[in-house]
């Protein structure tokens, strides 16, 4: 869990400031042109929890939050995007982070705990990442890969790592023959609701399961959360796997078949894939859930993308979530937020055209 001291927006341009010049966390920092130098008057205990993918941003956030608002507390527990999601409904956390959007019978039900009833929820796509399919093969640090074959590795059809289907797309790899070990998440994730739809919409021939959190398969090794999927991984010969591209290491990746080219993770081709698809029909006005288009054959795309969310009340029933919510997203929001991201997490900066519509969502938060 992260339990870590947290801060206002007013200062948050100060933030930087403050931690290159070594001052201690709880010192106020110094005031900056388009700052004040007042003491910030947010107090209280924020609590959120869900998406593991978030985890080191979440950690970034917090950090550079906690030196300008010494009476506030911000608790996110990475327990994952569906115990994330089932906290917010049963009223346990003020937000949550999730690896994909409320979906429409979920938003019908109307069921937000610590939300006003049928006043909406607020969902932002405020962190950006690639998912890199990760392995562990000696000697080999990256390989090409087309949808239909990443989804017959983990479907079990490809078990092998010198079938021809992987050998024809890896020309002077050599390949050994050894079993494939596919690795995929225990628990609930939104990461694995994203992948299984990119394997769904890219390879629906091959991969013929409809897109969900929960592994489909028997076949294959399960591991819990982002980290127990990557230390299986690592630990493991011949393996082969899914995560957050932060979280990837010095692990092998695969870059994936797009048009006639290969393409591999980074936060410019991730958010080119976001940038390029249309928001889901029919939503409220702050409700801002991305329809990824994840069988694009757009040049320079990487269409393996994970789109978390940040989730919150349109009406909180108590006042103090609603203030202590509402600041800590506009700093998530910002450019200075989603640099701190960046440069923690590996994710990709939301566009100054998503962040428009982010911070009129924000705006509805009372």
């Amino acid at each position: 869990m992260i339990n870590k001291r947290a801060g206002s927006v007013a200062a948050i341009f100060a933030a930087s400031a403050l931690l290159l010049g070594g001052c201690a966390a709880n010192e106020p920092a110094p005031a900056e042109p388009g700052t004040t130098d007042e003491a910030s008057s947010l107090t209280g205990t924020l609590v959120g929890a869900g998406a593991s993918s978030q985890q080191s941003a979440q950690e970034a956030w917090v950090a550079a939050f906690q030196g300008v608002n010494p009476e506030v507390t911000i608790e996110y527990d990475p327990s994952g995007s569906g115990p994330g999601r089932d906290t917010f409904i049963a009223g346990g956390s003020a937000f949550a982070g999730s690896d994909r959007a409320f979906n429409d019978e979920e938003i019908a039900a109307g069921e937000f705990g610590a939300c006003v009833p049928e006043a909406g929820i607020v969902e932002i796509p405020a962190y950006v990442s690639p998912i890199a399919v990760i392995f562990n093969l000696e000697g080999v640090d990256t390989l090409n890969l087309d949808a239909a074959t990443i989804a017959g590795i983990f479907a079990g059809t490809i078990t092998n790592w010198n079938d021809e289907a992987i050998v024809s797309q890896n020309e002077g790899v050599e390949l050994p023959d050894l079993a494939i070990t596919a690795v995929h998440r225990a628990d609930d994730s939104g990461t694995t609701e994203n992948f299984t739809a990119y394997l769904s919409e890219a390879a629906g021939e091959v991969w013929t399961e409809e897109p969900d959190g929960v592994w489909p398969f028997e076949t294959g090794e399960a591991a819990q959360g982002t980290s127990g999927v990557v230390d299986a991984v690592t630990n493991g010969t011949g393996t082969i796997g899914y995560a957050d591209a932060s979280r990837a290491g010095d692990l092998g990746t695969v870059a994936v078949q797009v048009g006639e080219e290969y393409v591999p993770f980074s936060p410019e081709a991730a958010a080119a894939v976001v940038d390029a698809s249309a928001f889901v029909e029919g939503r409220g006005e702050g409700d801002l859930a991305i329809e990824l288009d994840r069988a694009t054959d757009e040049s320079g795309v990487y269409p393996v993308v994970l789109v978390s969310y940040l989730i919150a009340c349109v009406e909180y029933q108590e006042a103090a979530d609603a203030e202590l919510v509402k600041a800590y997203f506009e700093y998530i929001i910002s450019e200075e937020g989603q640099q701190a991201a960046a440069e923690a997490a590996g994710s990709a900066p939301i566009s100054d055209q998503l962040r428009e519509r982010a911070t009129a969502a924000v705006e509805l938060i009372s």
